[in-house]
């Protein structure tokens, strides 16, 4: 059985190496192609993943990256289906809601190769993230989808998709299974310089990094809580870095460079709270017992919200102060059989094969 999986942004390189292992340890003789699209193409936000999470060197790599959203994914499918074509694979694996995610659903299934989407059924309803548009047109196109929560399952039964030829399973969230697969691996990132209990703060997002009211918004809040509450570490994202660049605008707290998965670890460990906008790290965050402010105006990970883990601020300076203050290393409960126990890779390759 040959399986083609796309990949090229960090999340999906740490979803892929639980998956591909478990791959490797089904009874089934699985050969599976990587291809790297090269969205994520700076060596912190890349390389280092697959050096660290030991996860084998793709068999292609596309560089394709840097452009626009529309010149990306246009690229990018032009050159999944000339791969597609010489590999001829059974069945095509994509991962969460990125370019390359789309890129390659459109590829296969305009092959009629049959697409198997993880982390199918999330929804922020809010159509102007890029993201949320891959995920629906990804989910559309999908053959098999792998929802990570009972809500994902329910929005596909609200829009009708228990209606349709598609294969849906509740599996779990991989990023839980990398959490606890890699959790005694972390190491300190090597560049950080802070004791006691610090804030760990992400944003990447182009809704907060392009639009300069929400950008000023978000680095002031940051910097009175680095001089008012506790430091703040904030691993800067290139787009970040240019964003700020480009405005004027500096953040007064410990910056350090982009981090790898191992490192990622540690930091989520060793925080009393987490700052993001990122989807991921909302998840993260509570894998690791930490309470987060989601600086976004809604999430796809409802259910962190409904117990009370997860604040979201938007990008008012006010509110992020005011939920940093109320969340700053507040309790929060394991979390039990949520988002599957850990089992998610291993019930995604049992169903692949």
């Amino acid at each position: 059985m040959k399986i083609c999986t796309v990949v090229g942004a960090r999340p999906q390189f740490v979803k892929a190496a639980t998956v591909s292992l478990a791959l490797k340890n089904t009874d089934c003789n699985v050969q599976e192609v990587l291809i790297h699209t090269g969205q994520h193409y700076d060596s912190n936000m890349s390389d280092v993943f697959f050096a660290d999470l030991s996860i084998s060197q793709p068999d292609y790599n596309l560089a394709i990256g840097g452009g626009s959203h529309g010149q990306n994914t246009g690229r990018m499918i032009e050159k999944i289906e000339e791969l597609l074509l010489i590999e001829k694979p059974d069945s095509l694996l994509v991962y969460g809601d990125t370019d390359s995610t789309l890129a390659g659903a459109i590829a296969a299934s305009k092959l009629h190769i049959p697409v198997s989407h993880v982390e199918a059924g999330l929804r922020s309803y809010n159509m102007a993230m890029p993201e949320e548009i891959n995920r629906i047109l990804t989910d559309n196109v999908s053959s098999r989808l792998f929802c990570p929560t009972a809500g994902a399952i329910e929005n596909l039964r609200r829009e009708g998709f228990y209606n349709r030829d598609v294969l849906i399973s509740e599996v779990g969230d991989v990023m839980l299974d990398a959490a606890i697969q890699f959790k005694n691996a972390a190491v300190k990132p090597e560049e950080l310089d802070v004791k006691g209990d610090f804030i760990l703060a992400t944003f990447h997002r182009a809704e907060n990094t392009d639009d300069v009211g929400r950008l000023e918004s978000i680095v002031a809040a940051i910097n009175y809580l680095h001089a008012s509450i506790a430091p703040v570490v904030v691993p800067l994202h290139p787009r970040t870095a240019s964003a700020l660049k480009r405005n004027n605008l500096s953040l007064n707290c410990h910056l350090i460079k982009p981090v790898g998965y191992i490192q990622m670890v540690w930091l989520l460990s060793n925080c009393a709270l987490v700052l993001t906008d990122s989807g991921g790290v909302q998840k993260e965050a509570f894998f690791f017992n930490k309470s987060c402010v989601t600086m976004r105006d809604e999430t796809e990970w409802t259910e962190l919200v409904e117990l009370g883990v997860n604040k979201l601020s938007g990008a008012d300076r006010e509110r992020i102060i005011e939920f940093a203050q109320y969340m700053f290393a507040k309790n929060i409960p394991d979390i039990g059989e949520m988002y599957g126990a850990g089992m998610a890779s291993q019930r995604i390759a049992s169903a692949l094969v």
